[in-house]
């Protein structure tokens, strides 16, 4: 059943207020769904902080954005690699010096389908790698910035998190046996969801001021599987972008924005779009499926990427 809380359209960036004195951080924020959100908060007098891998694209959409909303607009990136923990560590020590407050961080990033295994430079699967251990360890070393800043973690997942095994396979989490480009994807977004849930439980038990929320763009015209898809994968994409089941970018930008900046929200929720498949249609609280919050799945999640990042969370 749809969600009616924002009413039949969903929610809309037209529920956003000034976000002058705002600060939003957001990976990838330069193509796709994470560029279209940076637009809307700039549009809105918010300062954002891109964290991008390539130095060239970033600069490029800053200057976009720049003839957009003019040379004055608060928009700047740092550079940044999740698939590489020393880089994500020289990233986040970058924006603790030069970002005073963080209003919400946008986990927004992320590579899919990538068609044969690679391991980052760390030794991790490339997706798990980059998708979730990458912003694991970058939202635990900037945890106290965004409590001193009464600010939000948000995590954007993918209804791919129910295409594989709806569990961490533990025994090879490098998929060396069985590698598979669509379950071993759904794995990597299962984890970020799962470390989503898992922080809620932990933030609960310390009264903390900081909320999580997790979200999905639905599916989105984006360049995403484009990027990283194998032959067969990014055709089919290219012709289901052309048919109703697929929305702009833009629109696939709006949950991420509602999950950063509306007041009201449940945590223990998957927010996107509630039409056909929770595919397209308005934005609003979706379906989740309980194995995404297994609580004793999640807690050795935890664990294991406490070890694997070498960051230990201080809560």
């Amino acid at each position: 059943m749809a969600d009616t809380t924002f009413g039949r359209q969903g929610w809309t960036p037209e529920r956003l207020g000034p976000q002058d004195g705002k600060t939003y951080l957001i990976t990838g924020g330069n193509a796709g769904v994470g560029y279209e959100a940076s637009r809307i908060l700039l549009g809105k007098g918010a300062t954002v902080v891109m964290l991008n891998r390539s130095p060239e694209r970033s600069e490029a959409a800053v200057a976009k954005l720049k003839e957009e909303f003019g040379a004055a607009a608060q928009v700047s990136f740092v550079r940044m690699d999740l698939a590489s923990l020393d880089s994500v560590r020289a990233a986040a020590a970058e924006v603790l010096e030069t970002v005073p407050n963080i209003d919400a961080l946008i986990c927004n990033a992320a590579i899919a389908q990538v068609p044969s295994q690679k391991l980052t430079v760390d030794g991790h699967e490339s997706m798990l790698g980059t998708n979730h251990y990458g912003h694991f360890l970058l939202s635990g070393l900037l945890f106290d910035r965004i409590e001193a800043s009464k600010g939000r973690i948000v995590v954007v997942a993918s209804l791919g998190y129910k295409m594989g095994i709806k569990t961490i396979q533990f025994d090879d989490m490098n998929w060396d046996n069985n590698y598979h480009q669509n379950k071993t994807y759904s794995q990597s977004k299962l984890a970020q969801m799962m470390f989503a849930y898992e922080l809620q439980d932990r933030l609960a038990a310390t009264n903390s001021d900081v909320e999580v929320y997790v979200c999905h763009p639905g599916s989105s015209a984006t360049s995403l599987i484009s990027t990283s898809g194998n032959l067969v994968t990014r055709a089919v994409f290219r012709l289901m972008s052309m048919s109703p089941l697929v929305q702009s970018a833009e629109q696939g930008a709006y949950p991420e924005l509602m999950c950063a900046t509306e007041n009201g929200l449940e945590q223990r929720a998957l927010y996107g779009p509630t039409g056909r498949n929770d595919w397209v249609g308005p934005v609003g609280k979706g379906t989740l499926e309980s194995f995404a919050y297994d609580k004793v799945v999640m807690e050795r999640l935890w664990e294991i990427s406490e070890a694997e990042t070498g960051h230990s969370w201080q809560l």
